[in-house]
């Protein structure tokens, strides 16, 4: 039986998510160019089938993302989605930037150079250039991007410092005022929010590859202090850059946590791999579902560019998986034996 995206509440806030949404990184030009009509298509097949959570940055793109996002949902009135944007970096003219080659990952015509700023100002400054791009009145989630070791290595003290000592402080007013109904981090790194949750209180994390079916590091200590805080999860990057969604059959480069994937990674996928194939379950449908059995997660928020990977994904979110499938991977050691896992059919 076909079932219908679900909702979530976000922490304790008022904030409903679609259980499946909107990662629009791809809007943004992600390794390849899109046209706008791409875009909007994308938006618009997703919306359709209930993916009513979508999740934007200045990076993504260089605000392209952010312009493509904000021109669809203009048309859709305020209440029919729920919209989260980042803050931690904002986008200067830079006349130098060659806009024919791919810059961090993105291939955008945005004339843009990204600068790192988490201080009150900056934070401020960054929420409200997002406001512009996007053409809204409001954004319901607002998310500290990229702060951590993984993106700043050495300078990472003075950014959290500028975090604790200002930026928190921007992010709550904006929270009490009613111009935002969230606020949380963006991150790849669970340790950071970890240490943010001793400076204010965070409504979620949106965390990136690190709660998945190849990695559950922070099940066992960092997700029973988020519910104690009162945070959820919002999961992003399920296959793990990709390796989760291709497997280890497709000949092509396998990529892990944006790089090609070590040989122990793929010893592990071909692991879960023999066990789909013995209770013919899809690897990505696998990957997909795994991180919304766990109470803590509102969300999971799969990156789409593509009709057609709108259909994919939808298809990936209804396919069956047989509870013994699951109990077989936490037998063969794959999975803890206490996670959490889906219900599927028997």
């Amino acid at each position: 039986m076909r079932r219908e995206i679900v909702s979530r509440t976000l922490g304790k806030t008022d904030v409903e998510l679609s259980a499946l949404g909107f990662g629009a990184a791809s809007l943004g030009n992600l390794y390849q160019a899109i046209s706008n009509n791409q875009a909007r298509e994308t938006l618009q097949a997703a919306v359709d089938c209930g993916l009513t959570y979508i999740d934007t940055a200045p990076f993504y793109g260089y605000g392209l993302s952010e312009r493509r996002v904000g021109d669809f949902l203009r048309s859709q009135g305020q209440d029919s989605f729920v919209l989260s944007t980042k803050v931690g970096r904002f986008l200067k003219p830079d006349v130098t930037a060659d806009t024919n080659r791919i810059r961090d990952g993105f291939a955008s015509p945005m004339p843009f150079r990204p600068e790192y700023d988490y201080s009150y100002d900056g934070i401020m400054r960054s929420y409200e250039d997002s406001l512009q791009r996007l053409g809204l009145g409001r954004i319901d989630i607002l998310l500290v991007h990229d702060i951590g070791v993984q993106t700043h290595g050495a300078d990472n003290g003075r950014h959290f410092q500028d975090l604790e000592m200002g930026g928190y402080r921007a992010l709550d007013e904006l929270r009490k005022s009613g111009a935002v109904g969230a606020i949380g981090l963006g991150v790849n790194e669970w340790e950071i929010c970890e240490q943010a949750m001793e400076i204010g209180q965070f409504d979620c994390f949106l965390l990136a590859g690190r709660y998945t079916l190849l990695e559950q590091e922070p099940f066992e200590s960092f997700f029973p202090k988020c519910k104690a805080h009162g945070a959820s999860i919002i999961v992003g990057g399920a296959y793990n850059s990709g390796i989760l969604a291709t497997g280890t059959k497709s000949g092509n480069v396998m990529h892990y946590n944006y790089e090609p994937a070590t040989t122990e990674i793929i010893s592990r996928v071909q692991c879960i791999e023999r066990v789909c194939e013995t209770y013919n379950v899809t690897l990505a449908a696998a990957a997909l579902q795994f991180p919304l059995a766990h109470e803590i997660v509102a969300s999971v928020i799969p990156g789409l560019g593509k009709v057609k990977r709108v259909e994919q994904t939808i298809a990936l979110y209804h396919e069956d998986i047989p509870v013994e499938f699951w109990q077989t991977l936490k037998d063969e050691g794959i999975l803890p034996q206490n996670v959490p896992v889906p219900t599927g059919r028997r």
